[in-house]
This record gives C-alpha cells, structure tokens and sequence, in this order.
C-alpha cells in the first residue's frame, strides 16, 4: 500500500540578486528571536560591582557622620551634669561668640579666595586651550595638577621662606616697609590663590574646549566684537560652569585646614582652628561635643555647596556635551 506524500508550506521564491533570469531561491520564513538588552542583562552584576564603593562610602564617610551628628547633640561625658543626654547646648554655643566670629571668618575667607581665583583662572585657561602649541597645554595642566594638590606644612613653609618677616622676596623687595604681612588675612588670602586658581584651571579648561568655532564664526558674520562675542555668547553658557566652579574653590577653601594652623596660627579665627582647638582642650577641657557641633556645621555648608554645584554641572552639560 502506497503512502501519500505529506504535503510541505513552501514561501514565494526570492529572486537572487545577480543570479539572471529565472534565477530563484526558497527563503525558509522564521521569526527572529528578541535578543536581551545588555543592561537589562548585566542590571544585577552592575549592581554588585558598585558594592565596594558603596561600602567604602558607608565606612569612611556615613559612620563618621552618624557620630558626629549623633556628639553635636549629647552632653559632654566630662561635663558636671547630664553627661550624655540630648541637649541643644553645642549647637547653641557653636553660632555664638568666637566660635560665631571663626565661622564668619571663613565663609569670608573662602569667598574671596574662590572669587579672586575664578577671576584669574578663567583668562589663563583661555590662554591655554588657544594656545596654538600643544605642549604649552600639556604643561600648563600638568603644573596645575600638581600645584592643585600642594597644600599643608609644605606650601606654608614655602610662603614663610619667600614672603615671611624674614623671606627672601620680603627683603629684596622692602615689603614690611610697605605694611605686608604674611601672618594676616591678606596673607593667607595669597597662600589659597596658589593652588586655587591651578584647580579653577583645571575645572574651567573642558568647559572652555566645548565652545564651538561656529558660535565665534556666527558672531563675526554679524559684525560682532570680541567684547560683544563674549558677553552675549560665550559668557552665558559659560555661566553654569563659572558658578559651579567658584562652588568648588569655595568647598575647597572653606575644607583647608593644614596651611592656615601652621601658618598664622590663631591670628586669623577660622573655623576648622576652632574645632582643633576644641579637640585639643586649648581653650576649656571637655568641649569635644563642641568640636562635633562645630563640625556638623561644617557638614551642612558642604551639603549646601554640593546642592548649588551639582546642578549647575548639569546645566552646563547640556549646552557643552
């Protein structure tokens, strides 16, 4: 008994390109299979790759922060009464008086010093990345890497050396004779600009290299002045990463603390002294929740300056991206 032939679904045939008259093949249909996203895939182990970062994080930052939080509003273990109970006192005490003066006196100090660096860091970088020689940028970024970083006893012993009663640039120059004082606000306002104005440099210089060449073109079609040019072009998108970067020298200044202590001492109140002082029992023993209290307050200007710059980096993203 013969079996009929099961009957197999053919699809139209395709025409081989080149292939000539008459020239054809079957093409078999098939459904492609979806392929998976390499996020979606990869979504867990990125999430676990980013495990010690978050670790380090918790340790070297969210623990110390718990405690200092945690001190600013407990009584003093050394204290006569109520030792360890939740008080207001540090706090309280920590905007009032000398302490209130050393904060002021920062938050001045670091406002100045970013402002004048944001002043002289933006012409240098625009010196530099207009620079026609490549090793004059590659240098010039390279110092202010490390000029940036050069802080503490060492760029205070340098600045005593130089610009000191008895430095070498004080005497040839007669500066004393002329009221410079190394030990002074003016002093240490010079001492920040040193590795401020290389780190505002370092922040302004890919801002600056996002300005396109047609924008600077446009504007010398339509008879446009350099002035004119950067007044209305360049300086308005340049506007977020200007602020951003004066935020930044602000955090910077306002966080140093190694240069001043060992340059001017307690001649010029800071706060970052204060909190030593505290620590140390220069001033009154047992004022170490002071200190925390101090330094909590410290903390929420960082957050505040964190909050200005992060969005501001954003914004300028969006026109220099």
């Amino acid at each position: 008994m013969t079996t009929a032939p099961t009957p197999v679904p053919t699809t139209p045939a395709a025409t081989v390109p080149g292939g000539g008259a008459g020239a054809s093949a079957t093409a078999t249909t098939t459904t492609p299979t979806p392929r998976r996203r390499p996020l979606a895939r990869l979504g867990g182990a990125s999430w676990l790759a980013t495990l010690p970062l978050l670790l380090f994080f918790l340790i070297g930052f969210g623990l110390p922060t718990v405690a200092i939080v945690i001190g600013a509003f407990t009584s003093s273990s050394d204290a006569e009464s109520g030792a360890g109970q939740f008080t207001f006192d540090n706090l309280t005490a920590s905007v009032q008086g000398g302490y209130l003066t050393a904060m002021l006196s920062s938050l001045k100090l670091s406002a100045l010093t970013a402002l004048l660096a944001t002043l002289i860091g933006l012409p240098l970088a625009q010196a530099v990345v207009t620079s026609r020689r490549g090793w004059l940028r590659q240098a010039v970024l390279t110092a202010s890497g490390v000029l940036a970083n050069f802080g503490g006893l060492p760029l205070a012993f340098a600045f005593v050396a130089t610009l000191g009663n008895a430095g070498e640039i004080t005497k040839l120059l007669h500066l004393t004779d002329h009221g410079w004082s190394l030990y002074s606000f003016t002093g240490l306002t010079v001492v920040y600009l040193y590795f401020l104005v290389p780190l505002m440099v370092l922040t302004i210089t890919p801002a600056l290299d996002g300005l396109r060449t047609q924008w600077r073109e446009a504007a010398q079609n339509n008879r446009a002045t350099t002035v004119q040019y950067w007044r209305h072009v360049a300086l308005p998108i340049l506007l977020p990463s200007l602020l951003g970067g004066f935020v930044l020298l602000f955090g910077s200044a306002f966080a140093a603390y190694a240069t001043a202590a060992a340059m001017v001492g307690a001649t010029v109140p800071l706060v970052s002294r204060s909190i030593a002082d505290a620590l140390s029992g220069n001033v009154l023993v047992g004022q170490g929740n002071l200190a925390l209290a101090l330094s909590l307050n410290m903390i929420v200007v960082a957050v505040l300056v964190m909050a200005v710059y992060l969005p501001l980096q954003r914004r300028s993203a969006r026109w220099l991206s």
